[in-house]
């Protein structure tokens, strides 16, 4: 279940997906199979090749890519999506989150 977004965050992020952007997405998260992740960062690209690539750079696997939605997208949890958004400098996300306190 995902919450503390709004729509227009969403389709801003579908957007830029679309455009090919490597584009990221944070959001809260409830799942049963992650109970000590609170949230997630969809990074996603329509460009499968070139998100594979960006992956790459930080370990993530090609068959790691969801690709369920339309939106091609890694799902980042945890320590990783905190390294992750930092190298990224998306520390707006990261406050706003919380990341930094969990």
């Amino acid at each position: 279940m995902a919450f503390g977004i709004n729509r227009q965050e969403l389709n801003e992020w579908k957007r830029r997906v679309k455009q090919g952007e490597i584009a990221f997405l944070t959001h809260y998260w409830l799942d049963p199979r992650f109970p000590n992740c609170k949230t997630i960062t969809k990074a996603g690209c329509l460009d499968v090749e070139r998100l594979v690539e960006w992956g790459t750079q930080y370990g993530l696997k090609r068959e790691w890519i969801d690709n369920r939605s339309g939106y091609p997208h890694f799902d980042l949890l945890g320590e990783r999506q905190l390294m992750i958004l930092k190298k990224e400098n998306l520390w707006e996300q990261i406050v706003r989150f919380q990341l930094l306190d969990s």
